[in-house]
C-alpha cells in the first residue's frame, strides 16, 4: 500500500506519521511506501514532497506517487485564514480541490480528510446531532465544509473513496503563535504540566470538545479502513469527544501534577474567543462510535496522552489524592 500524508510536518501530521511508522499498517495492509508532503519538511528524499499544496509541481509529484490512501491534513489554521482570506482560499479551498482532482480516477484511492468542528457554528442547540444545521462562523470552517461536500461528490461519482472527520480541539500542541485561535486548549495543559502561570482567554465554565493528538492519529488511521456500506452519503462524521470545561481540565491537571498548580491559571474571558471556542454543547457522536472511532476515555487519560513526549511534561506524575 502506498500512503500519502499532506501537512506531514504539522502537529497532527507528525503524530500520524510517527504512528504509521510504528505500526506499518493501514486497514490491515502493510505500508510499502510513505510519502510526506508539506511546505517544509525536516527530511529529504524521494518520498518527501516539499512545497505548497496548491503548486502544480507538487500536484504533479502527488500524481506520480499515486497513493492508495491519502491523509489530507494540510491547511492554513482558523485564525490565520480568517486574517488572510486569499491565503486561506488558496490553501484550504483551491489546494484541496486541486488535490482531489489529482487523486481522482478509476483507482478511487481512499481520502481521509481532516475537517473541523468549526463547520457547526455558534449559538448551537443543547444537543448537536446529524440533523443540526451547519453554519460555519469563520472562513476556515466555510472552506472545510465546502471541501467535505466536494469529497462526498467525488465519492458519489466513484472517483474517490472519501471520509471526512470533523476534528475537535487537539491537544497539547506546542506553542504555535497567533494563527490558531483555539491554542488556549493546549496552552493551559502545557502550563499546568510545567508549573507556569497562564492567563486563559475563556472562562472557567467554558466548555469545549477535546482529543489528544495520539487518539486523533489513531482515529485517522482507523477511518481509512472503515466499512461505509449503508453509511451517511455525506461521508462526514465528528470524532467522538470528551466535553470538558476549562475548570475540569485545570482540576485534572492539579490532580495529576500536584496541588502547587492550584492558582496558576487565571481566567480573563475574551467574548469573541469564548463565543466560538467555549460554548460547545453535548455532541451526539453515536454514528462515529458505531464506525469504531473513539475518544480518549477520561480527562485524566486525555492529559496523560496529550503530554506524552512533550518536554514540559514532568518526569514523574504526582500521586492522585487518596480517599
Amino acid at each position: 500500500m502506498r500512503v500519502l500524508v499532506t501537512g506531514a510536518a504539522g502537529y497532527i501530521g507528525a503524530t500520524l506519521v510517527a504512528l504509521l511508522r510504528e505500526t506499518g499498517q493501514v486497514a490491515g495492509r502493510r505500508v510499502e511506501a510513505l510519502a510526506l508532503l508539506d511546505r517544509q519538511l525536516p527530511e529529504a528524499g524521494d518520498l518527501s514532497i516539499a512545497g505548497d499544496i496548491a503548486s502544480p509541481e507538487v500536484l504533479r509529484r502527488v500524481a506520480d506517487f499515486a497513493p492508495d490512501v491519502c491523509f489530507h491534513l494540510a491547511a492554513l489554521p482558523g485564525g490565520a485564514s480568517e486574517a488572510d482570506y486569499e491565503a486561506g482560499r488558496r490553501i484550504n479551498l483551491l489546494g484541496t480541490l486541486g488535490l482531489l482532482e489529482t487523486l481522482a480516477g478509476e483507482r478511487a484511492p481512499v481520502v481521509v480528510y481532516a475537517s473541523t468542528i468549526a463547520v457547526y457554528g455558534t449559538a448551537l442547540p443543547a444537543l448537536v446531532d446529524p440533523s443540526t444545521p451547519l453554519r460555519p462562523p469563520i472562513t476556515y470552517g466555510a472552506h472545510k465544509l465546502a471541501c467535505e461536500v466536494l469529497l462526498a461528490d467525488f465519492s458519489r461519482r466513484g472517483l474517490l473513496d472519501g471520509r471526512s472527520l470533523r476534528l475537535p480541539g487537539i491537544v497539547a500542541r506546542p506553542s504555535s503563535g497567533p494563527g490558531l485561535a483555539s491554542a488556549f486548549m493546549s496552552d493551559v495543559i502545557r502550563a499546568l504540566a510545567a508549573g507556569q502561570p497562564y492567563t486563559c482567554p475563556v472562562s472557567a465554565q467554558a466548555t469545549a470538545w477535546w482529543m489528544s493528538a495520539r487518539r486523533c492519529a489513531e482515529n485517522l488511521v482507523h477511518a481509512a479502513g472503515m466499512d461505509l456500506a449503508g453509511s451517511d452519503p455525506r461521508r462526514a462524521w465528528p470524532l467522538p469527544v470528551l466535553r470538558l470545561s476549562l475548570a475540569d481540565v485545570v482540576a485534572t491537571g492539579i490532580e495529576l501534577f500536584g496541588t502547587d498548580r492550584a492558582g496558576l491559571v487565571r481566567f480573563e474571558a475574551q467574548p469573541a474567543v469564548e463565543a466560538v471556542y467555549g460554548r460547545y454543547p453535548v455532541l451526539d457522536d453515536s454514528a462515529s462510535r458505531a464506525l469504531g472511532l473513539r475518544d480518549d476515555g477520561s480527562a485524566r487519560e486525555l492529559l496523560q496522552r496529550a503530554l506524552r513526549g512533550l518536554s514540559c511534561a514532568p518526569s514523574r506524575q504526582a500521586e492522585p489524592p487518596r480517599s
